[in-house]
């Protein structure tokens, strides 16, 4: 990210940390609904355990105090059994110390391990609302690198930081408790040690502070390399990459390219990780100040006859374990202020998918007619519309066809239609009503789509045609059909485990298919769907020759009445289609059938004619068909 976004970002953070009061709260009714009981449990030990410090303290005094007090005895001529009598003295003091600390062990045993139950039942509730964003927001978002960049700072960072803010809250409210036992432990043995100790928090505080705002601004500054580092990582690792790795022998250039972003990333991760602990080294250092002060003063104290040995001992244990608490609480603040910048930022991407969650409008009617009206789309990394002004209509019963060059919008317009992207102006409407203000669950479920880069889906073949619609309760028999319909049933049944088998040589018993094959499977989801509006895009680009005519001779029969919007590249495809599209630069630049669009002498006229020429032969002889056949 550069240095203009990065500024923006924390202008924008500064401003909106003011909600993290909100934020905070929003953080603890996550952790209370995903595992309330663990969550108290957790504030409850901890606010025993840091109870149990000032304990500890005062226990332990008495204990000297028990000691030194007849230790004077035993210097001056106690026997032996005068030295049994002062461990009989201590013993009792010494035994509760013991149960004291022991349960103060406990507690935080138990509050470690219960943590670690909240920490992934959170992340598993966080989790599921980044997926129902990232599965909600419109298609276009996947075009945006801002997107792609915040999502990976949300699953790197953010997922996690709603325990860090209780993790935040319990060590505040260890710090606190503690802090306020110690405080009061000191102030009866001698007050005029607390101000060193307090005054000492408060420079942590904002250190901590400090600390929070630098990792978040890392984390904000390295996402967009971080996904340049992995994806390149990934082609050296990966199995679709790993033919043209060794083609075209680029494992050096790009181990090379690796092992620099990796350069790069240690150099940043070095100059942040010194900033960080100059910031821990003062911290450090007030901390080391604070407690030397304390002693000093201590020694005075004795020096002077203003407190006994045994109150230094208990002031000298105490000191340190108040600097302690002042740590933790300074540290809890710390890692709710820094937990609080990631998780506005985990707000705001989670806003994304309530933005696109639209309430839902009446239910879309049976398929009569498709309109787009005047549509203007571009792309966030575009650099101007990808369609300008398109209208077509497509009604029931049709085979409407989109052609044009590359570049021209075929695809765009597809997606379009088929209601995954939403225009930037104009309407698309369904029945004469805006696609806008309808179901788009109800849209959909009456469209089927077969895109040119369609999914290969690493599951069982049946699996793979079954995606088409889930959930389908005649699916046994009801894939078979799609399959036979798109001619994958014979390849589908040939495989070791027949429609069971993984399409995948990456598991277990898998294979691989070729990308005809794969080809025919994605038909066979189109099929498998059923529905009345079906969208195919360039699918016959992998298909042989012989089976590309055999499927668009028979399309009207195979699609059975239903509507097709067919995009491709190839005129030859198309020449049956009811009528024709070209497209221009995202425009739409003629309309009509085969022998309209020649007859005008356009863009079409011109195109078909140069694919002819590329496949016209020499005239053959008569009879010598065969025997070039036979050559």
């Amino acid at each position: 990210m550069d240095a203009v976004s990065i500024a923006r970002e924390r202008r924008s953070r500064r401003r909106r940390l003011g909600s993290l009061p909100t934020l905070v709260v929003e953080a603890l009714r996550l952790c209370w609904s995903a595992r309330r009981r663990d969550l108290v449990l957790i504030f409850g030990v901890q606010l025993l355990g840091s109870a149990l410090v000032a304990v500890q303290v005062l226990v332990g005094r008495e204990a000297l105090t028990r000691v030194l007090g007849g230790g004077g005895g035993a210097a001056s001529g106690a026997t032996s059994g005068a030295e049994g009598d002062l461990l009989r003295a201590a013993a009792g003091p010494l035994v509760t110390l013991a149960g004291v600390s022991l349960l103060a062990g406990l507690a935080g045993a138990v509050r470690g391990q219960r943590m670690r139950l909240l920490s992934e039942a959170v992340q598993r509730a966080v989790w599921d609302r980044v997926l129902n964003t990232t599965t909600r927001v419109g298609l276009d978002r996947f075009d945006d690198p801002a997107f792609y960049d915040r999502l990976q700072r949300v699953t790197t960072n953010a997922v996690s930081r709603p325990v860090g803010v209780a993790q935040g809250l319990v060590g505040i409210l260890g710090g606190l408790v503690g802090s306020v036992g110690l405080v009061i432990a000191l102030w009866t043995i001698q007050p005029v040690l607390l101000p060193v100790l307090v005054l000492a928090g408060v420079p942590l505080l904002l250190l901590t502070r400090r600390g929070g705002r630098l990792e978040f601004d890392f984390a904000v500054g390295q996402a967009t390399a971080y996904r340049v580092r992995t994806y390149v990582r990934s082609a050296l690792t990966g199995r679709r990459e790993a033919k043209e790795v060794r083609a075209y022998d680029l494992a050096g250039d790009l181990r090379e390219r690796y092992d620099d972003l990796l350069d790069r990333y240690q150099q940043d991760l070095t100059a942040h990780v010194g900033r960080r602990m100059r910031l821990t080294l003062l911290a450090q250092v007030l901390t080391a100040a604070s407690v030397v002060a304390t002693v000093a003063i201590l020694l005075w104290l004795v020096d002077s006859g203003r407190m006994t040995l045994a109150d230094a001992g208990a002031a000298g244990a105490a000191a340190p374990l108040l600097a302690s608490r002042l740590q933790t609480l300074a540290s809890g603040v710390g890692n709710v202020l820094e937990s609080g910048l990631f998780l506005d930022d985990l707000h705001g991407f989670l806003e994304l998918g309530a933005e696109a969650a639209r309430p839902p409008g009446p239910a879309a009617g049976a398929f009569e007619e498709l309109r787009v009206d005047d549509v203007v789309f571009g792309y966030p990394q575009g650099g101007g519309p990808a369609l300008q002004g398109v209208s077509l209509s497509v009604r029931r019963g049709e085979v409407v066809a989109l052609v044009g060059e590359n570049g021209s919008g075929k695809t765009t317009l597809s997606k379009l239609i088929a209601g995954l992207l939403r225009p930037d102006s104009g309407a698309v409407r369904w029945n004469g009503e805006d696609v806008a203000g309808l179901d788009e669950t109800s849209v959909r479920d009456q469209i089927a789509v077969v895109f040119q880069d369609f999914v290969q889906w690493q599951f069982s073949g049946q699996e793979n045609i079954a995606v088409g619609r889930t959930g389908r309760g005649d699916e046994a028999s009801a894939v078979p059909a799609a399959a036979r319909q798109a001619g994958a049933d014979d390849l589908l049944r040939r495989l070791p485990a027949g429609y069971a088998t993984p399409l995948s040589a990456e598991l277990p018993g898998g294979v691989d298919l070729s990308l005809g094959q794969w080809q025919r499977v994605a038909l066979a989801r189109a099929f498998y769907r059923g529905a009345d509006l079906v969208i195919l895009d360039e699918p016959t680009a992998a298909l042989d020759a012989r089976a590309e005519a055999e499927l668009f001779a028979g399309i009207r029969e195979l699609m059975a009445g239903r509507t097709v919007v067919l995009v491709s590249h190839r005129f030859s495809s198309v020449r049956e289609a009811d009528r024709i599209v070209v497209l221009r630069e995202g425009r739409v630049d003629d309309t009509g059938t085969h022998d309209e669009l020649l007859a005008r002498g356009g863009l079409y006229a011109e195109l078909y004619t140069l694919q002819a020429q590329a496949y016209q032969t020499e005239v053959l002889p008569p009879g010598s068909a065969g025997r070039h056949a036979a050559q």
